[in-house]
């Protein structure tokens, strides 16, 4: 397989690194357009407080939706001399998790989850909890954006109490300008592909052609370049927008098996 000469853009800002050096390994030519950073939770007074609970073992369940908030969880907690009480709290808990990131983020701590959810969604997170005795728990919740309401409701609808915690916020990770830009050359067709790795890069995309006036020219644009999803949650959020992905792993949402998948494609 060979992406030789292929130009492929990235949303991506947090494995930007890594996804660059497994197409440059392909032979493909990657351009870094990152639309979101990653940054700690402005505030950390309320990831703190969760926390604490978290280490007083007042979860008997916690999900946990990313690696990247694991992390950052972790993260706070070495800071404040934590770090140790923080991943023995998380293996005493019965850990939920949403597909591979967060199951690499506790691999990292030493530990496994005790449920996975039967598919990376919110929807697969609950009905792997419908499985659970969840009546009368508390429940810890790493979100990974302000409000869960589906996950919230069902918590609430069998008789648990969710705490929920947010850990880090998305910024915009390049400016408008450069954004419009990745709109202009996506419908001049410099790139072969595009890369999606979050269902934020695809809102902030259409947000910026929002309020530039520029959604016709954005949608144009996507029907001469080869959609690729790095999962189930990225592609809804793009297909929910009426755009075609071409490339999604079946399974293993991972960045290498992402990048296996556009290769295939192009073969």
């Amino acid at each position: 397989m060979s992406l030789h000469g292929k130009r492929v853009a990235l949303a991506e800002g947090r494995q930007v690194e890594e996804l660059v050096r497994l197409l440059e390994k392909e032979g493909a030519i990657p351009i870094a357009v990152p639309l979101l950073a990653i940054l700690d939770a402005p505030d950390p007074t309320p990831v703190r407080a969760w926390l604490a609970e978290l280490i007083a073992d007042h979860f008997a369940y916690t999900i946990l939706l990313t690696g990247e908030g694991i992390r950052r969880l972790r993260s706070l907690a070495e800071a404040d001399g934590q770090g140790d009480a923080y991943r023995d709290a998380l293996a005493r808990t019965v850990k939920v998790t949403r597909g591979p990131k967060p199951m690499i983020a506790l691999r990292e701590l030493g530990l496994s989850p005790n449920r996975v959810a039967e598919t990376p969604t919110t929807d697969g997170v609950i009905a792997t909890l419908a499985k659970e005795p969840l009546a009368g728990t508390v429940v810890g919740v790493q979100l990974y954006a302000p409000e869960n309401p589906k996950l919230m409701a069902y918590l609430e609808s069998v008789g648990a109490t969710a705490r929920a915690v947010l850990p880090y916020i998305t910024s915009p990770a390049s400016d408008n300008v450069r954004v419009l830009e990745l709109i202009a050359e996506m419908g001049s067709g410099s790139f072969d592909c595009l890369v999606f790795t979050s269902s934020p890069q695809v809102d902030r995309l259409h947000e910026v052609a929002k309020e530039a006036n520029r959604e016709p020219d954005l949608l144009r644009g996507y029907e001469r370049v080869a959609v690729a999803s790095v999962g189930p949650l990225v592609t809804e959020a793009l297909r929910s927008r009426g755009v075609n992905v071409a490339i999604q792993p079946e399974q293993g949402f991972v960045m290498k098996n992402l990048v296996r998948h556009i290769a295939r494609h192009f073969d």
